[in-house]
Order: C-alpha cells, then structure tokens, then sequence
C-alpha cells in the first residue's frame, strides 16, 4: 500500500497571502524569455543586478540609522559608526524636525531628540558634521517635505568646510507622496509639495551633480500594512509620478534619471523579497524606455537602499530579532541592494544602543565577509519559484499601474485615498491572520516566555529638550535678525511666484534662520494639508 504524505496546511501563502504550490518546475516559467525578461547582469532590463560584477566587485554600502538627542550626541555616534566600519551615514531626524516645526515650539514638547536629532538651524547641523570629512562619505538623510532646508543645510556646512559642492555625494529622502500614502509626515497640500520636491531635483542637477535628490520610499509603505506589490507598485507609481513632474519643467530624462535613488523594506518572507527586487528593476527599466523614451542605460537602472523590516521586530523575546534581521539583510543582499541598514534588537523598544547597533552592523560584514553569497551574481536566476514569483509580483504591480493612471496619476490617487485604502485592508488582513495564527510571529502568539527579563535600552536624558531649546534661543540672539527677516521676506515672494526656491531657502539657512521659520514662511503661501481620512 502506497505510503500517503499529508501536508501540515489545507494551503501555503506568502506573507502577502499569494498562494504557494507544492512544488515549482519548468512548466511554472514557460513563457519566460531569458533573454528579454533576464538578460545579463548589469544589462537591460537589470532583472539579474543593476551592475555586471555586483559584490565581486564591491559590497553594498553599509548604513545604520544614527539620530538621538542633539547634534553633538548624534555625531559622536557617527565617529562611533564609521570608527566600526561602517561606510555611509545614515540620519534620523526628530519628529519636529520631521514636521517642520522648531524644538522650542509648544508643538514640540516631550518629542525633542527622542526619535532622532533635533536640527533646528545651521548651528545645529555644523556641530553634526564636525570632524567628518564629508567629501569621502556618503550621507543619507531621512527627511521629506523640509528636505531642501536639510540639504541647504549640509550644503552650507561643506562650503564652511571648504569641501567642494560637487563632490558632495548621498541621498536625501524628498519623498512626499510616500509621505501622502503612508508616512503621514505631510506638512503642504501635495501641489506645493510637488513642487519643492522637483525643485530639489532641478538644483542639483546642476549644483549637486553627485547627489541623489529622492529616495523614492517603498519602506514606510510596507511598514503601513502593505503587501510586497503593493509596495513595489505604490513605490514606482510615486517614481513614474515624479518623472512625470520633471518632465513637464523641461528636465531631459536621459540626464536625471541616473539619479533617482528607491528605497525598500526587507521583510521576513526570504523568497518573495528576493524576487520583489528582481521584479523591481525589470518593471521600472522597461517604464523608463517604453513609457519615456530613455535611452540612457543609467537612467534605466535601479539603485536602491533596503531596510530590514520595522514592523517585524518584537519586544518579546528581542534576541529573536536579530535572527529576523539576519534573513531580511540576506533577502536584500541576494535581491542585489545597493545599500543596506539592519535595524538593531532593541528598536522596538527604544533607540538602538551601542552594543545593539554594532552586533547590527557587524551582521552585514558577516554576510559580506563570511557568508559566501556574494561571490557570485544573482545565484537565483533560472529558479523555478524564485522567477515564477518575480514575474506573478511584476504582473500584480502593472495592474496597479493600470489602475493608477485611469484614475489621472498618483497625485489623484492619493486625494481619492485609494492607495491608502489598500494599504488599510492589506494591513487588516495581515492582522486578522496573526489572531487566528494563520500567520506565526515567533514569541508573540507562539513559543512564548512568561516573565521575560528586560533589556538594557538607551534612554534620552530629559535634560536634552532643554539644552537644545536653550541653544536655538542664543542662536536667534546671536544672529542678524534684520538679513533673517529680509531672507524669509524674499523666500515668500519667490514661493508666490513660480521661480526655483532652493537659492532663497539656502540664503536663510546662511543667515540661520531656523526651520520652523521658513516652513512657516511657505505655508503663509502654501496653506497646510489636511487628510481626508480614507478608511
């Protein structure tokens, strides 16, 4: 009598609920045409790397988020970093900062440097930058709709550096219809918004020519709720969006485009991340030549950031999320990134530690140095599952896309709440299958310690609020408050005409007005957005 095998579930999905079959084959990828769909490493349509060598022939840059207390607190944490051997910077930003609004504003109370740094005027971003020789680093700054004062900012300390503007390399985040859909850091209506952001893409062209002014933001979509296409077809949506804007100022996309940087989450199905990614590059370098005419290679190639996933670290059990993080580091790294920040333990909790961060970073160098899957290119290529997933989340993502431009652009989308509201029941899905454990999250519902011990976490010292409003204090004394006054004067004629703004908000950096005071400023023109409240 034949043996029979039962299978542990009546149906296998991914973490984003598509279904799973039992076994892959060459039926599954039939329709695949290696040599228009995969093509070669580094080659159109980048499906197998954006470059030929990949990590054979240098590794991804290795970030981690720095940002607590003041500028002083956050740039010993910097020398700490790259003392580690760590190769880029990467900074977080209070809420305040986040929102435009000062840290001796009432608005700012019990937020100041507790989820990143406070920066309220150039003073603070001089003393964040001390010692760091910025022309053989690349920063990255997690910041949106203030994103053009922050880099006028660390624009403004280079030049008192004498560091040359263009040498200057990273990435600024510049992503505010990310900010629209799921971040909820909005600050303008998404007009104004759209405007600023392209005019940031416009300055550097020229001024900044190494510097990435957007980092299209797939990350806090996925930590909203979303799926994995969903993610991808959101983020590029948003991509297509702002090309779409550049377009229209007369910018040539062959010559921008290389710019234009994406961030990704990594979340904990290995598979489905891995093939995300491949999916990633393919979709956007054929939207680039065949829905805008790009002939360069490099303004079709995708070059991306991934984070380890937020929303999947626990504060039960915290250790077990270093193994979370291992695999999500690994999806990103096999998916080919670019860049890669690993969350730490204890980031769930508070903000990482310095024994937290280091066992972080040092899970990037194992992988780099130990692992041995950077020795090769793309080693998926040809699985049957791994490009039956890549080509069902492509397919999936250009539906979206199709549904996106019927409704007349992302901008539209987003004022009808629809990608909001996919999100929302992507999100509520997910929940409801953790409660009926479906779903399985290790420590919390399952395998689960009573009475844990807790950890050591990094607290901020509730003295920080105060030094730092008293340092923006002596800041607004010290400075030429007539050039302050007659800078945001010239900042409000030029947001009520249609000029460039980047040169005046630079003008009121120099004479270090502070944020709060030139967000402000625009929004006398601008107005402030409110949310329709999509549910």
């Amino acid at each position: 009598m034949e043996k029979q095998f039962k299978e542990r579930l009546p149906e296998f999905t991914t973490l984003s609920s598509k279904k799973i079959e039992r076994v892959y084959n060459s039926d599954s990828i039939a329709h695949l045409n290696p040599e228009k769909d995969l093509g070669e490493p580094g080659e159109y349509p980048f499906t197998r790397g954006a470059y030929p060598t990949m990590y054979r022939g240098r590794h991804w840059t290795m970030r981690q988020f720095a940002g607590f207390g003041t500028a002083a607190d956050t740039n010993e944490r910097f020398h700490y970093l790259l003392n580690q051997g760590q190769t880029g910077l990467s900074t977080a930003f209070h809420f305040p900062t986040l929102m435009g609004v000062d840290s001796d504003s009432p608005r700012a109370r019990g937020e100041v440097g507790v989820c990143g740094v406070a920066i309220d005027t150039l003073h603070d971003m001089e003393v964040l930058f001390k010692g760091i020789n910025l022309e053989n680093v690349s920063t990255s700054m997690t910041i949106n709709t203030p994103a053009p004062i922050l880099l006028a900012m660390y624009l403004e300390v280079a030049a008192k550096q004498n560091f040359q503007q263009k040498k200057l390399s990273g990435t600024v985040q510049n992503d505010v219809l990310k900010d629209f859909i799921a971040q909820k850091t909005w600050i303008y209506p998404p007009a104004p918004a759209m405007r600023l952001c392209t005019d940031l893409f416009d300055y550097c062209q020229t001024e900044v020519p190494r510097w990435h002014p957007v980092s299209i933001s797939g990350y806090h979509i996925r930590e909203a709720g979303s799926t994995a296409a969903q993610e991808l077809a959101f983020t590029l949506r948003d991509g297509i969006e702002y090309v779409d804007y550049c377009v229209k100022r007369g910018m040539k996309v062959d010559e921008f485009g290389p710019k234009l940087s994406f961030f990704f989450n990594a979340q904990s199905d290995f598979f489905e991340e891995i093939a995300k990614y491949r999916a990633a590059r393919r979709i956007w370098a054929r939207t680039m030549k065949e829905r805008f005419g790009a002939t360069n290679p490099e303004a079709m190639r995708v070059k991306f950031h991934t984070q380890t996933a937020g929303c999947s670290l626990t504060a039960q059990q915290p250790m077990n999320n270093v193994v979370r993080t291992t695999l999500q580091a690994l999806s990103g790294v096999l998916g080919g990134t670019q860049s890669l920040h690993t969350n730490s333990l204890d980031e769930t909790l508070a903000l990482p530690t310095e024994a937290s961060v280091r066992i972080a970073l040092r899970t990037q160098q194992i992988i780099a140095y130990e692992s041995g899957v950077t020795n090769t290119v793309d080693p998926f290529a040809g699985s049957y599952f791994v490009e039956k997933l890549t080509d069902d989340i492509e397919r999936e993502a250009l539906a979206y896309f199709k549904k996106i431009d019927d409704m007349g652009g992302m901008v539209r989308a987003i004022e009808l709440g629809y990608p909001q509201k996919e999100i929302i029941e992507a999100a509520y899905r997910y929940q409801k299958q953790l409660e009926t454990k479906e779903k399985i999250m290790v420590g919390v519902q399952d395998f689960v310690i009573e009475n844990e011990p807790p950890i050591d976490v990094l607290r901020i010292d509730p003295q920080v609020e105060q030094r730092q409003i008293e340092s923006t204090r002596q800041v607004k004394a010290k400075r030429n408050n007539a050039a302050v006054k007659a800078a945001l004067s010239d900042l409000k004629k030029t947001a009520e005409g249609s000029a460039n703004l980047i040169p005046n908000i630079r003008n009121a950096v120099r004479e270090y007005a502070t944020l709060g005071e030139m967000i402000d400023t625009m929004k006398e023109v601008f107005g402030a957005y409110k949310d329709p409240g999509h549910y």
